[in-house]
């Protein structure tokens, strides 16, 4: 199979690297983290003018018409960096939805904007006792007199990008029961919407996610996005795309953290001699660098399987969630024992990788939810 990039992908991974490199270093990711915004303005702007928020999106929405393999490449290269700009949340997760679900006069309205930078979206789908299940919803969504708009009382939890978007994209439950697949609604709700209530709080990979009360928030017909006999379907395919483009984010981190940890050994030095040098250290570096090889190899399959649909993509992109979850930690916890006490330090880049590896092993379902759903579709 040919992994090579084409010259427009191999020309979109050169604009972030040369990014990356003269504008995020180290110590301003770190600056960004601890900024109240989480993030930077200026380079979300930046983004827009460089192309990259449109690149999952068609041309007549101002895109590139890119697939889920050009987001996984410019996923694995923000990776590298711990980028904390709300590329997934926003674009992956809240844009894909509306571009699968929204009517034509729905993409125009929110694509464009986001397209351009001047609109941010992120989904409320998340509730406390789900356990990584999309179809648990309990927020409810109940026509509001002899109108055709909605009301909808509820909560969501671990809203990524919460803090800081326009509009939310709301999962509530209009018939059936907490996990049913039919009967449920999504909305794009404003968040400046009367009985919308956010608490906004750090993650601990240093991003923004945030806790959002709905009481009694009337949403207009016109902000109802698909079909609620089939929301479901999209929005798990939505969610495994979310996994190949975090996965593909965990895959770079996990290149950074092997190369670190190598270049650390070979220049320590403990009685005289470079630490790379100890044959037991030596084989804990090679299980690192095999444990990143096999996400990576995964990640491939997980993005070439989601063109394809299905329940082929689904048990692709479960199976990446699970090897994630154990090459993550391995990875993790032999970069910071390598280091030594250093890499505990929060001055040290080590630490803030392997929580964000942590982070990731959480989001979008955990590694024993994945773990099921991956034994059940492979019944079937």
């Amino acid at each position: 199979m040919d992994f090579n990039l084409s010259e427009e992908q191999q020309m979109l991974l050169d604009s972030i690297e040369k990014f990356v490199a003269n504008e995020y270093d180290f110590d301003t990711r770190r600056e960004l983290a601890d900024s109240e915004q989480g993030f930077s303005t200026d380079n979300w702007k930046k983004f827009a003018e460089f192309g990259w928020l449109g690149v999952p999106f068609g041309e007549q929405h101002g895109g590139f018409a890119g697939s889920i393999v050009d987001v996984m490449i410019m996923a694995e290269a923000f990776g590298k960096v711990l980028l904390t700009e709300p590329f997934v949340p926003s674009v992956v997760l809240g844009g894909s939805l509306i571009d699968q679900l929204g009517n034509s006069a729905q993409k125009a309205e929110y694509l464009p904007a986001l397209v351009d930078g001047k609109l941010q979206l992120a989904l409320a789908y998340s509730e406390a006792r789900a356990g990584g299940n999309p179809a648990y919803v309990t927020a409810k969504a109940t026509r509001a007199g002899n109108a055709d708009d909605f009301v909808l009382n509820g909560e969501k939890t671990t809203v990524l990008n919460g803090h800081a978007a326009d509009y939310l994209l709301v999962t509530a439950r209009s018939s059936g029961e907490d996990r049913d697949a039919r009967g449920i609604e999504i909305f794009a709700v404003d968040t400046n919407s009367e009985g919308v209530a956010r608490r906004t709080y750090p993650t601990v990979d240093g991003l923004r996610a945030a806790e959002i009360k709905f009481d009694d928030v009337r949403v207009p017909a016109g902000q109802r996005l698909g079909d609620p006999n089939n929301n479901l379907t999209v929005l798990e395919t939505v969610l495994d795309q979310a996994i190949v483009a975090v996965g593909a984010e965990a895959v770079g981190a996990m290149e950074a953290l092997v190369n670190t940890t190598v270049e650390y050994a070979q220049t320590r030095e403990q009685f005289g001699t470079p630490i790379g040098k100890f044959q037991a250290l030596q084989h804990r570096m090679v299980d690192m660098f095999i444990a990143h090889e096999e996400s990576k190899s995964l990640m491939y399959m997980a993005a070439l399987r989601s063109l394809e649909g299905g329940d082929v993509a689904k048990r692709a992109a479960s199976a990446l969630k699970v090897q994630l979850a154990k090459a993550g930690r391995l990875i993790g916890q032999e970069a910071v024992q390598i280091h030594g006490g250093m890499g505990m330090t929060d001055a040290l880049n080590v630490g803030h990788y392997f929580k964000r590896l942590t982070a990731i092993d959480t989001l979008f379902g955990s590694h024993d939810y994945h773990l099921e759903r991956y034994a059940q579709l492979d019944q079937a």
